[in-house]
């Protein structure tokens, strides 16, 4: 009777455990920051960007760090996370989304640069239902659009832009778009604008210039 009785407890403690170990399998979602690099991937000099794409100022930035891109492709690290200030800009989740899912199909850079692209900005921003602009990106880009779709809206892009906003939340900063880092340093706005005020190549090449002597 005894040896019944702990056969069936037995059983019973293993199958609670084991419903134990798959709840929270479930409810642990574990995921990586995003790693969207280009330029020299191998460079000891990282500029790191936190960006939102319905932000103003983040729009204005864009073609400026697409030049400093282009002109350090050979010596820096460029990287780009996720930063939507959802409660300011409501289609900068969907943007977010959007560019992950680009990136699915290996096209992230260019989906970001299609949202950052002036007439297309003014667009989807402004517009209360952004999706359709963003499939006719997905489109122009030769993308597999029900691929792009699905993907957009599924449980893993948001796990992802989850973690780039852990992340920044982990530096400590404001939340403010765009937010800069070099090599983990937050840099401030201020060193990055002209005496007008304006996004400039210059002072971005200045602090670069500075980072890459040291190395």
């Amino acid at each position: 009777m005894d040896k019944r009785f702990w056969a069936v407890i037995g059983v019973l403690l293993i199958g609670f455990l084991g419903i134990v170990f798959i709840n929270n399998g479930k409810e642990k979602v574990v995921s990586e920051p995003t790693n969207h690099v280009s330029g020299n991937v191998a460079s000891k000099v990282t500029l790191e960007e936190y960006g939102d794409y319905q932000c103003p100022a983040c729009a204005g930035f864009a073609p400026v760090t697409t030049e400093v891109r282009q002109k350090y492709k050979d010596t820096v690290k460029f990287q780009f996370r996720n930063l939507p200030l959802t409660q300011i800009h409501p289609n900068a989740y969907a943007a977010a989304r959007a560019a992950e899912a680009a990136d699915k199909q290996g096209k992230f850079w260019e989906m970001h640069d299609l949202l950052y692209t002036q007439s297309n900005w003014t667009a989807w921003t402004n517009a209360t239902n952004p999706e359709p602009f963003f499939e006719q990106y997905a489109k122009q880009l030769n993308l597999n659009v029900p691929t792009f779709k699905t993907d957009a809206k599924s449980e893993a892009i948001n796990n992802r832009i989850a973690s780039d906003v852990a992340a920044f939340d982990a530096t400590k900063q404001q939340k403010a778009t765009p937010a800069f880092f070099l090599n983990g340093k937050y840099i401030k706005s201020s060193e990055l604008v002209d005496a007008q005020g304006q996004p400039s190549v210059e002072m971005f090449s200045k602090i670069l210039d500075a980072a890459l002597a040291k190395k």
